[in-house]
């Protein structure tokens, strides 16, 4: 199933939205810190709700130490890909195909993610949008990428029988 990262966050709230999306999704996410608030924040916690227990949290205490483990990563494609949500890509995140151990990856809401993260991911995408505007929030780009990861690796949690039963 794909990942979602969150490097280096600022805003508890966009922090605690995107874990309450992985957790309903099932999707493990990993935090690349330092984070710009205190992970345990109480605003974290009320903006994930009762969801953070329920969602596979990694926390990293760097970039370094989340590279590290991603190379070191064994998946059945090797070590993951990184696709990075960008606004300095050119390929639309709809003009990509995903693999179920790719990690997606969204930055800072202040300032994206420096050089040496740019370098290292494997694809970086942005989201079309009109002329003029600067980006999306970085909750609904990651559950935008996310959801059409999800969609092509056929890896979207499995819905519940509607069927009446026939006993």
């Amino acid at each position: 199933m794909p990942r979602l990262a969150i490097y280096q966050p600022d805003i508890p709230q966009n922090t605690g939205t995107m874990l309450r999306l992985a957790a309903c999704l099932g999707v493990p996410v990993e935090i690349i810190e330092p984070a710009g608030f205190d992970v345990s924040d109480r605003n974290l916690r009320r903006s994930g709700m009762d969801y953070l227990e329920r969602a596979a949290i990694t926390r990293h205490v760097s970039w370094d130490s989340f590279e590290t483990w991603r190379q070191e990563s064994k998946t059945p494609t090797g070590r993951p890909r990184l696709i990075l949500a960008t606004t300095k890509a050119a390929v639309p995140y709809t003009d990509i195909v995903y693999a179920p151990d790719d990690i997606v990856l969204v930055g800072r809401e202040s300032a994206g993610v420096p050089d040496e993260v740019h370098h290292a991911a494997d694809a970086r995408v942005l989201i079309p949008m009109r002329a003029g505007l600067r980006s999306l929030n970085v909750a609904v780009a990651a559950a935008m990428i996310l959801g059409e990861a999800l969609r092509q690796t056929g890896t979207f949690p499995h819905l519940p029988s509607s069927e009446p039963d026939p006993s």
